[in-house]
């Protein structure tokens, strides 16, 4: 596996990740949701973090990473792909860039919240609502120290 930074020309297939991965891991979305997210991750969400990829042995992108300063902004990897380590090679390098990381996690994705309790992230606070002001809650995590 290789992660080098994303290019602009990344993100359709990034965006295409990002769309197979939320309908596999964010349940508590309906699809109008998503296609309401879709445009925002689009023009908003990629254009404006530090993009990372990981790539397999032959360039196919099996997940991405953006990052805002130390925060971890967005971790998707191909639903094929989940459980084969790719998700903590993407936290070592944002760790290796950046130092002590914080995220934040839907509340109703668990499967997110063990995954990065797994890698060392604690919750440290918690928000009702999401950042279009939508009912699902935000949990604040970081790095133990």
């Amino acid at each position: 596996m290789n992660i080098r930074q994303a290019l602009p020309a990344d993100f359709g297939t990034l965006l295409d990740l990002w769309l197979r991965s939320v309908r596999a891991t964010h349940a508590f979305l309906t699809e109008e949701d998503i296609q309401t997210l879709h445009p925002l991750v689009r023009d908003q969400v990629l254009p404006a973090l530090e993009l990372w990829v990981l790539e397999d042995g032959t360039g196919a992108v099996q997940g991405w990473m953006g990052l805002a300063g130390s925060s971890l902004e967005a971790l998707f990897l191909d639903p094929v792909h989940f459980g084969k380590g790719g998700g903590r090679r993407l936290v070592a390098h944002a760790r290796a860039l950046k130092g002590p990381l914080t995220v934040d996690v839907n509340e109703q994705n668990p499967g997110a919240l063990r995954f990065y309790e797994a890698c060392g992230f604690r919750v440290v606070g918690r928000s009702e609502l999401d950042e279009q002001g939508r009912p699902f809650p935000l949990l604040h995590l970081a790095e133990r120290a």
